[in-house]
């Protein structure tokens, strides 16, 4: 696609971690676009925002977006908050809004700012967006009781100023089209979608090339078990056994342990950058001032009151890439008095998200029943996000379905390519969730 070409379509893949934009010209040819800057990470933009205190910005706070957003926070974590993974509050009722700067912020202000940064950093590719947009939605939001009514609300609030003609399609159906443009015969395929949220499936039957309708969808299923989830699952045996987890405190006469809610909430990325805040850190203190072994619960509060929750996170991402690289890694983390070093084998984290796993294996099996195909006649999978390079989750597929039937690639970018070539359907609305 030359870049002075006009664009027909743009596929937006707004993703809990990753977020990134194909456009396509009309002629069944989409390119990513590119952004733009020193910070730049070529065509993924990481779905983050950072706020600070600004004199000169509108009321007072100041953000910025995407990886530039994180060079923002590590130059001053103190005195920003740096807040990602917010699309997996999406669909949650119980979220209505972050006070950050004494600031009220709904998720679709959030998604607004974060939009208006990504098109600023896009060097002038999206000044002009085509009319026809096609954003990625999961097939099942993350989240206690979604409410998927309540998560199309707040994207289309999100999304008002960014299309004319929005549609929403299930993400693993656009990895479903970028991966038929690779086909060269009639095929039937399951597509399965590791994001850092969700894991979603779909079986998609693909006719050979030059079809009037290239794809037909036959079923899909998800569940809201991710990348998210296995890094709580590192957390949740290396880090919140030394912030208090299992520990008690005294109430009055009795002996009482310390209320799970906070650890929940300091192993969900999208949750502990937001437990910076005095009545969250008011009940920590009572808590610590209570506990039997208070010097547990300090650390956590220090943890949070420092700002180190980006910092223990990429630890816990490092750890998880080495482990698909290596059957032992290290884990390190440094940071107010939690100093951590661990020999973590492969074979451990397994163990640790073997039940998500199975859940997982639930979900396909979902797919598969709804769409009345057998696994001996799925003819090729497709995996993309990047929780697929997970060596147990590859080695779910190729004991089910063989690994000569399997096929990867484009792990981060395969959606938004694939939305994009649904932009140029005569009618996405066939697509649409």
């Amino acid at each position: 696609m030359n870049s002075n070409q006009a664009a027909s379509a743009l596929g937006l893949d707004f993703g809990t971690t990753n977020t990134v934009v194909a456009l396509a010209n009309g002629s069944g040819d989409t390119q990513l676009v590119e952004f733009a800057g020193d910070a730049a990470t070529g065509g993924v933009f990481r779905s983050a925002l950072c706020f600070w205190e600004e004199e000169r910005a509108w009321q007072g706070v100041a953000h910025e977006a995407g990886p530039w957003a994180i060079e923002e926070y590590l130059q001053s974590p103190l005195d920003s908050r740096f807040v990602q993974s917010f699309k997996s509050v999406a669909a949650s009722p119980s979220f209505e809004r972050a006070m950050i700067f004494n600031k009220p912020y709904r998720f679709e202000d959030m998604g607004r700012l974060f939009l208006q940064r990504l098109v600023a950093h896009a060097g002038g590719r999206l000044d002009t967006r085509p009319r026809r947009v096609i954003v990625g939605r999961p097939v099942e939001y993350a989240g206690a009781r979604p409410d998927a009514a309540l998560a199309r609300q707040r994207y289309d609030l999100m999304l008002e100023a960014f299309g004319t003609e929005i549609y929403y399609v299930h993400e693993p159906l656009g990895a479903a089209h970028s991966y038929a443009s690779r086909l060269t015969e009639p095929a039937t395929i399951l597509v399965a979608d590791f994001g850092g949220g969700t894991t979603d499936f779909s079986i998609v039957r693909v006719a050979a090339p030059g079809s009037a309708r290239r794809c037909v969808p036959l079923a899909s299923s998800g569940i809201g078990i991710a990348g998210d989830r296995f890094d709580y699952r590192i957390v949740d045996r290396l880090v919140l056994p030394l912030l208090g987890k299992g520990g008690t405190y005294r109430s009055f006469d009795k002996l009482l342990e310390i209320p799970g809610g906070y650890f929940a909430d300091f192993a969900d990325w999208s949750r502990l950058a937001l437990m910076r805040n005095r009545r969250t850190l008011g009940e920590l203190r009572r808590l610590q001032r209570d506990a039997v072994d208070p010097e547990p619960i300090g650390r956590m509060i220090a943890l949070i009151e420092h700002e180190q929750g980006f910092p223990l996170y990429d630890a816990v991402g490092r750890l998880k890439r080495a482990l698909s690289g290596a059957d032992q890694a290290e884990f390190t983390f440094t940071g107010d008095g939690v100093d951590i070093r661990a020999e973590v084998r492969r074979a451990d984290f397994e163990r640790w998200i073997a039940d998500d796993l199975r859940r997982i294996e639930t979900a396909m099996d979902t797919a598969l029943a709804r769409a009345g195909v057998a696994p001996a006649a799925i003819d090729r999978i497709f995996l993309t996000g990047g929780s697929s390079l997970i060596p147990a989750i590859r080695a779910l597929f190729d004991r089910r379905f063989g690994a000569d039937r399997i096929a990867t690639g484009g792990e981060l970018t395969s959606i938004a390519h694939g939305l994009a070539l649904i932009g140029e359907e005569s009618d996405p609305a066939e697509w649409a969730a």
